[in-house]
């Protein structure tokens, strides 16, 4: 029987973005080794990465508007491409028109006739329109924006320095805006505000509450029903919006600034991301001076995807673009997502908050309080009552992760540490254990915002704890009896993670090796507004909190200084910002990796009152085989003396091996710069700077931070960032869990013979024998697993004729074998993503013929070929190829192989 593989998908679709599992770090060799993602306790439970809508961005090659274009020619080039994708036969149906900050539209086609759109007159790209999920509802925590505000200056920025962001126009891509909320500018719940409204000045609905864009949903329901009210009932953008500019109970970082609210998403849900898209063009149209957009697309970390592309656009005609960066970080490396990979976007990690107020038990029997967080997804624990105390194993054993049931713990609060297995796995364990309930302390500093979603419901209740509060009590579980005391009150205490990069926040670099993120702000435990009627206040984690907080920094700066362009914001938040220290072992006092914090933390008042700048104020240095980077730094003196700076090099974590699960490296490089720089007052000078890859460390990203040091004052800093080694050599198709991949596969969980389609969302996969025999019906279909370890530039697939010893022989066609080419992935976050074949190839691209040809019943081979991310197609060892075992088409059941020389090679 061959060998079975799970995971959650559609047979039948191109399933390009799914999630990851867990699997271990690869250790480059190197003296500098600091440990593997799981030896410091990283998790690496299953990411969610939004999936493929079924519609796909179609770029058009004329310059859009802004960019000097004309709308009108835009548009008559998107109609000459309609009129000639119909005439090569393939049925397009619009759903949206791009013309200002990108030329293009977004269709829906069958998938075989997306080839055939890409070789149209004109076209410059196609990209899927993907779905992007709007944030989960907040935790009900109670930090304050009064303790976030100072971690980056903003209150400096308020209350000495006199700039609140009055004049100044942010634009909120997300939910919407409860524009009743009092801290909004409204009148309240017991108020009757109409839109728009002296704080909430412009928006507009594009999708209606019962949109939802996700296929997998019970409430799917994809078409858009636009309306001129951007009122909020999800909460996410209220959230963002206060702490931009609230201003009442709940200060945001520019009170003074105006808002606009571009709603996205409906209640709950996913949208299109060409939604998105012209959610954008409208808020640049609306005159907004800044927008902030809390979402993207995880793992798209290609800077040419449409909504990246749009952002830079949007830059360029003098819109200040700020987006989150992602909250992929806990699945590895290169889990960056659009639009924050764009060029020009400030891109924001998340740090956490100094502060929490939350939720606490007692233990007993000294009754000390453990602050803890509610796992979304299970019960409400009570506000009274005991329960026995139980570890999931013995103490320090893997037992102690709670991955699998434990004897003997009915009716205890069962406690496990994180990580090895997702928070719902450790949850369903707990409740077949017979728990009451479940603790779950974290196995790094900072509180969890755990879920336990999943298949079966959790009826225990779950929290979350600190790792500090969850390690003493698992000690003393080992000497004496401890009980858990529910008690329903608050505590206010220190977050252990105070100051560091979230857990959570997504890792660069970009595809194409450029530095992202490019600066962060507090993220984590961020309370803030929310709808009125959903309580008014609550708090949510993530670089969708961080984001907002730098767009209102933004409104402070060009509240102070309107001269300024989108890219000397950017550098002057990058120069002043202050780079923390690793988050997963603080003590070693080495940054944080330079491609997870960017330019470190924000530092806004001293962004308003440095009269320096350094420009370029980021470096990104590529790949190391192209040899040592030389460039010039210029130093810029606004003030009314000269300065000199002492001028030196701090090195960051690097990470390398399995993107999944990375292993951590001190891996410095070699930085020559002279000593010390004198730039005269008023004037400028420049300092020249080579840069040299780390030694001993092959595909590493490493990087660090040019420091400028005055005598007086705050620092300046320039990060850099790089790939150690030839980024053409990285290897692509892998097998990182041992399943036996790349594979060919066939589609279980089905009736083939009664005709019922293999659809089921927990569908699995057998490994198909060489001699597998396709139907091409109900799903039955040729499936290759791969497994893409790192983005690459193209994947393509051609057909061949297998021979009579199953190997592969002659092209289906002498010019025309393609059976898919797709530009610009990301890395998997799966353990595999299944790539289907439904038995076509492509055919003559010109006028009148038709575009894709089935291939007889017979014998064939599939040869997959990876071109590496920035490789030469020409090239051969720029690009891994692999060959699936011969099988068989049949489509009539007669098993007949097919007509001689169209079958059997």
């Amino acid at each position: 029987m061959p060998d079975r593989v799970r995971r959650r998908a559609t047979a039948g679709a191109l399933a390009l973005l799914l999630g990851a599992l867990p699997m271990a770090a690869a250790a480059a060799d190197t003296e500098g080794f600091l440990g593997s993602a799981e030896d410091v306790g990283v998790s690496t439970d299953p990411a969610s990465r939004p999936s493929p809508s079924g519609a796909w961005f179609v770029e058009l090659g004329s310059d859009p508007a802004l960019r000097g274009g004309s709308a009108a020619t835009a548009a008559e080039q998107q109609d000459r491409f309609l009129t000639e994708a119909r005439e090569l036969g393939v049925d397009v149906q619009v759903r949206q028109r791009f013309t200002r900050a990108w030329n293009g539209l977004s269709v829906r086609v069958d998938e075989d006739d997306v080839s055939t759109l890409a070789r149209a007159g004109g076209v410059a790209g196609v990209y899927p329109v993907v779905q992007v999920e709007a944030p989960e509802p907040a935790e009900d925590l109670r930090p304050q924006m009064a303790s976030a505000l100072p971690m980056t200056g903003a209150d400096v920025a308020q209350s000495d320095l006199g700039h609140d962001g009055t004049g100044i126009s942010v634009g909120i891509i997300d939910t919407g805006i409860d524009y009743d909320h009092p801290d909004l500018g409204g009148a309240g719940q017991d108020g009757a505000t109409e839109f728009p409204t002296a704080r909430v000045t412009h928006g507009h609905d594009f999708v209606g509450d019962d949109y939802d864009a996700a296929t997998s949903s019970d409430a799917y329901q994809p078409v858009p029903r636009p309306d001129q009210d951007p009122d909020d009932c999800n909460g996410h953008g209220t959230h963002v919006a206060g702490i931009v500019a609230g201003d009442g109970t709940v200060t945001g970082v520019a009170p003074g600034a105006t808002l606009g609210a571009y709603r996205v998403f409906g209640c709950s849900g996913s949208a299109d991301s060409d939604v998105i898209l012209a959610a954008m063009e409208r808020a640049a149209a609306d005159g907004m001076d800044v927008i902030n957009m809390s979402l993207g697309q995880a793992f798209m970390s290609w800077p040419d995807y449409p909504t990246a592309t749009a952002a830079d656009t949007l830059v360029d005609a003098g819109v200040v673009m700020v987006a989150s960066i992602g909250n992929s970080g806990e699945y590895g490396t290169w889990s960056a997502g659009a639009p924050g990979v764009s060029d020009k976007t400030i891109a924001v990690a998340s740090y956490e908050n100094t502060h929490i107020v939350t939720d606490a038990f007692r233990v007993s029997p000294d009754g000390s309080a453990v602050p803890f967080s509610r796992a979304s997804e299970a019960p409400a624990p009570p506000t009274s009552g005991s329960l026995s105390m139980a570890p999931a194993g013995e103490q320090g054993a893997l037992a102690s992760l709670g991955c699998s049931p434990t004897e003997g713990v009915a009716g205890t609060a069962l406690l496990v540490q994180r990580g090895e297995c997702t928070f719902y796995a450790k949850a369903h364990a707990a409740q077949e254990s017979g728990a009451a309930a479940l603790v779950i302390y974290n196995n790094e500093p900072g509180l969890l915002n755990p879920t336990v979603a999943g298949g079966e419901e959790i009826t225990i209740p779950v929290v979350a704890i600190p790792m500090q509060d969850g390690t003493e009590i698992d000690g003393r579980l080992a000497r004496e009896p401890v009980d858990l005391v529910w008690t329903g009150e608050r505590v206010q205490t220190d977050n252990p993670g105070s100051g560091l990069v979230s857990s959570l926040s997504s890792y660069g670099l970009t595809a194409d090796l450029q530095l992202k993120p490019d600066l962060g702000a507090p993220g984590g435990q961020i309370f803030s507004t929310y709808p009125v009627e959903s309580g008014e206040y609550a708090t949510l984690s993530g670089t969708s909190m961080a984001a907002p907080h730098v767009a209102g920094a933004v409104a402070l700066l060009l509240h102070a200084r309107p001269d300024l362009d989108a890219e000397q914001v950017r550098g002057l938040m990058q120069n002043t910002a202050d780079p923390s220290v690793w988050s997963i072992i603080p003590e070693l006092g080495l940054p944080e990796p330079v491609h997870r914090q960017g330019a470190g933390l924000l530092d806004i008042d001293d962004a308003l009152t440095t009269t320096t700048t350094v420009s370029p104020s980021a470096l990104s240095l590529g790949e190391g085989e192209a040899g040592p980077v030389t460039t010039t730094l210029t130093v810029t003196n606004a003030g009314e003396e000269e300065v000199t700076y002492r001028l030196s090099a701090a090195h960051a974590v690097a990470t390398a091996g399995s993107t999944a699960a990375p292993g951590f490296y001190s891996a410095p490089a070699t930085v020559d710069l002279p000593d010390v720089v004198t730039v005269p007052a008023g004037g400028s000078a420049e300092v020249p700077v080579t840069i040299t890859q780390p030694e001993d460390t092959d595909l590493a990203q490493y990087g660090g931070y040019l420091v400028l040091s005055p005598p007086d004052g705050a620092e300046l800093r320039v990060p850099f960032a790089g790939l150690s080694g030839d980024y053409q050599s990285v290897p692509v198709l892998t097998d990182p869990y041992d399943l036996g991949l790349p594979a060919l596969a066939t589609l279980e969980q089905c009736d083939r013979l009664l005709g019922v389609d293999c659809v089921d969302p927990a569908a699995s996969w057998d490994l198909a024998e060489p001699g597998t025999v396709y139907s091409m019906r109900h799903g039955d279909v040729p499936t290759m697993l791969l497994h893409l370890e790192h983005p690459v530039q193209q994947l393509s697939v051609a057909v061949y004729h297998a021979t009579q010893d199953g190997t592969r022989g002659r092209p289906v066609h002498p010019r025309f074998s393609e059976a898919l080419a797709v530009q610009h992935l990301g890395r998997d976050g799966s353990a595999f993503t299944p790539w289907t074949w439904d038995g076509t190839r492509r055919d003559n691209a010109g006028r009148g013929n038709e575009n894709r040809r089935a291939v007889p019943d017979g014998d064939y081979v599939l040869e997959v070929t990876a071109l590496r991310a920035l490789g030469d197609p020409d090239d051969a060892d720029h690009a891994e190829t692999w060959t699936t075992p011969a099988f068989t088409i049949d489509r009539d059941g007669d098993g007949n192989p097919g007509r001689p020389g169209l079958g059997r090679g």
